[in-house]
């Protein structure tokens, strides 16, 4: 074993480095300290005390029990929608070999890839993107830039996608189980005359890579017979829970990142968040969850201090909310960026109506830090936080705004992240995915539909003419003008 000296800039503690042989050679204290290293994603409600007591815990589990024997039997609803359960380790090795040699070539022969999809289709892909290379990846690294579209109807949007092709090399993944959803097909539609325009369709049809089902719909169909290369939307696995399919795969692979690092990360979470236990850190974030829902919490915000995470925000707010969001039942997921946002929803979620409760995810280890130097002068005031880095900073506002909001009454859980990379955020996607559907059984709702999404579709489709919706439109149109 070796401990490392402190460095005259880094943070005043000791690492210690473990080797493998070190690690044969030693036991007991060594050998727990290697178990805790494997810990890359845990679940701490210590905060939670004075919310709620432990008997509340035992008395919910035995319902956590029935729902995790109906995911592990496939008894419950939804069991169509299963796939996912042991993805990490049953995915298909052959069609991800293929996503590798596909984001092998994007790279090399492309300056720009297009993502086109929308909801599961591409939230799950720029979440782990931004999450492991960060926030501003396309603008700090070289290479290909990857740009998500196909997720809006907005002119302006789309016209800002295509400025952003102009003179570069591009190739286009576009995703859809169908082929026909609105926004992606309209995108789709229009990017790809850009692109035949730009380099001819026999050459096109070489930088087109669809993502659909396996054997049918539109887009599966004009694939064949354009000669695109395609890879499967699983049939039983629903968008929300598809990032690990080809879905989000292949864009992954494309912005650089390790996606076999990425698997084994959701294969460590399926080994420890799949076993039926009161300490199973997700079974005691889903029974977290529904006990303060069955105290009158409506809302849950998931906040981290990291704006990398944002986006993996925006796709646990797809996750929870389309999953339980069901029969006027759910908690409605929301989302900060701390400490930015203590500046804009701080004040409500200090003072305002007590009807929720918060997540943290605590990134243990930055991506990144920044050593504060001592300013002379001291203009700002901000000398007695010189000679430390910024991520200590960073974890005391975390700890203070803790304190604050608890003590003003707001329940607050851990969700502890050793780090953004690769391995552990895909450990923390099956921890969330776990988590998401045993606490939609514990609802009594099927947490893999979505019913309520085609309303909107077909007011849409009835108001824009759409053939086989002439007797709505009239309807829907008078209802605008009451």
């Amino acid at each position: 074993l070796n401990l490392c000296k402190f460095h005259e800039k880094a943070e005043k503690r000791p690492l210690l480095l473990l080797d493998n042989t070190d690690v044969k050679r030693y036991h007991g204290d060594i050998k727990i300290i290697k178990e805790e290293l494997k810990m890359a994603v845990s679940f701490n409600g210590k905060h939670l005390a004075k919310f709620i007591r432990p008997e509340e815990y035992e008395a919910i589990y035995p319902q956590v029990e029935l729902a995790h024997n109906q995911l592990e039997s496939k008894t419950g609803a939804g069991n169509d929608f299963l796939g996912w359960l042991d993805l990490p380790v049953t995915y298909d090795k052959e069609e991800f070999a293929r996503i590798k040699e596909a984001a092998q070539k994007i790279r090399s022969d492309s300056d720009v890839l297009l993502v086109a999809g929308i909801g599961g289709s591409y939230l799950g892909a720029r979440a782990v993107v931004e999450a492991v290379k960060g926030l501003y990846h396309n603008e700090v690294d070289d290479g290909l830039k990857i740009y998500f579209c196909g997720n809006t109807i907005s002119p302006t949007a789309l016209n800002d996608i295509i400025k952003l092709t102009k003179g570069k090399r591009f190739s286009i993944n576009v995703i859809s189980k169908s082929g026909t959803t609105t926004e992606t097909a309209l995108a789709f539609r229009v990017l790809r005359k850009l692109l035949e325009d730009s380099v001819g369709a026999e050459e096109a049809n070489k930088r087109i890579y669809a993502t659909t089902d396996r054997a049918k719909g539109t887009l599966k169909q004009l694939a064949t017979e354009q000669g695109w290369p395609t890879f499967v939307v699983p049939d039983d696995v629903g968008g929300r829970y598809s990032v690990l399919t080809a879905v989000g795969l292949l864009p992954i692979a494309c912005a650089g990142i390790d996606i076999d690092a990425l698997m084994q990360g959701a294969a460590d979470g399926r080994e420890k968040f799949g076993k039926l236990s009161p300490d199973n850190d997700a079974y005691r974030y889903a029974m977290t969850r529904n006990i303060l829902y069955r105290k009158g919490k409506s809302v849950e915000t998931l906040a981290c201090f990291e704006p990398d995470f944002t986006m993996m925000n925006e796709w646990y707010k797809q996750l929870f909310g389309e999953s339980e969001g069901k029969d006027q039942k759910g908690l409605m997921p929301t989302s900060c960026i701390f400490s930015t946002d203590l500046h804009s929803m701080g004040q409500f979620l200090q003072d305002g109506a007590r009807i929720m409760f918060e997540t943290y995810v605590d990134v243990k280890h930055t991506r990144d830090d920044f050593y504060i130097e001592e300013l002379e002068g001291n203009f700002d005031g901000l000398n007695f936080l010189a000679n430390q880095n910024m991520s200590v900073v960073n974890r005391k506002a975390m700890e203070g705004t803790i304190l604050a909001h608890t003590d003003g009454g707001v329940p607050l859980g851990l969700i502890e992240v050793d780090s953004l990379s690769a391995h552990d955020v895909g450990e923390l996607i099956y921890f969330f995915w776990r988590a998401c559907a045993v606490s939609g059984y514990l609802l009594s709702v099927n947490p893999f539909d979505q019913p309520g999404v085609e309303s909107y579709k077909k007011n849409m489709f009835a108001l824009l003419g759409k053939p086989g919706y002439e007797d709505r439109k009239a309807e829907l149109e008078a209802a605008l003008k009451d």
